[in-house]
């Protein structure tokens, strides 16, 4: 059986908060994104330092109306056994999630994002489909958009989003050619390979993407 789809709207939930075994935890916080350009309203979400300008995985086969979107990350401040939350902003912070919404609708389903050839009545238990990142990164971007040809290694716009910051956790807009973009954010503790899931609503349309970076545990989230 596929790996079960965790409490993914309590990740968005402001001041929910979630624990480990050994004692600590985290609160968690929404933070805005900026909004996207789906122009074929075909999603693609990858690692963008490693596979844009250099042949990035094909779009979902879940397709949207095209049009603008915002995303949104969700953010966990982690503090340790016994320690007390730090002020909104400091501590030890980490994206739990980031989120491409559709529309305002709770989602009631969800299902793996898959791309083409992707059948996940073969997956076994705790298996899933995912993109796998090697730069700490992720990203949601249209697949008009083939490439960002300035946004390779250390050099070109991309890079220059998280330097702005020091690379601190969090999502930045970029902006590409002709009017392109895509919205980046770290993801969680780093590398590996993370699923992202695609939300259906009580009619059957898609209200999100979620890309879940498995830094809440499952079935943990509590409502403040």
């Amino acid at each position: 059986m596929a790996l079960t789809a965790p409490d993914l709207a309590g990740y968005f939930t402001p001041g929910a908060t979630f624990s480990y075994e050994d004692g600590s935890g985290g609160t968690l916080a929404v933070t805005e994104g900026g909004s996207l350009w789906l122009p074929t309203g075909r999603v693609v979400a990858c690692d963008p330092f490693v596979y844009i300008g250099g042949g990035a995985p094909s779009a979902f086969t879940a397709q949207v109306e095209p049009g603008r979107y915002r995303v949104e990350v969700a953010m966990a401040t982690l503090t340790g056994p016994g320690e007390p939350a730090p002020a909104p902003g400091e501590g030890h912070r980490r994206v739990a999630a980031a989120r491409l919404v559709i529309r305002d609708t709770p989602a009631a389903s969800w299902e793996l994002a898959l791309r083409g050839g992707q059948d996940p009545s073969g997956l076994g238990e705790d298996e899933y489909f995912g993109y796998g990142v090697d730069a700490g990164t992720g990203c949601f971007y249209d697949a008009a958009d083939a490439s960002f040809p300035d946004c390779e290694g250390d050099v070109g716009s991309l890079w220059d989003a998280f330097e702005k910051t020091g690379h601190a956790p969090g999502a930045h807009r970029v902006e590409g050619e002709a009017g392109h973009d895509l919205v980046a954010f770290s993801s969680g503790w780093g590398d590996g390979s993370y699923p992202t899931r695609v939300g259906r609503d009580a009619d059957g349309e898609i209200p999100c993407f979620v890309t879940d970076f498995f830094v809440v545990p499952p079935r943990e989230t509590e409502a403040a």
